[in-house]
């Protein structure tokens, strides 16, 4: 029954930590969207703000970096 209960708990922690790993860009990359936030926009799905330009892509290329 212990045994039982701690594959259980593996199984829960191993899913938790399989979705995260699609995060990891590789040595020395940095992410678009850290990228856009740090040239100061913001990542939008929807259409740009009035007065603003998109200036590149967020989340893989779903998104639309604004910047003003």
């Amino acid at each position: 029954m212990k045994v039982l209960c701690f594959l259980l708990l593996a199984l829960c922690l191993l899913s938790r930590l399989a979705p995260g790993a699609a995060f990891l860009t590789g040595l020395g990359q940095r992410s678009d969207h850290y990228i856009c936030a740090r040239k100061g926009g913001t990542c939008n799905f929807s259409p740009c703000p009035l007065f603003t330009r998109i200036d590149g892509t967020c989340y893989g290329g779903k998104a639309k970096c604004c910047m003003r």
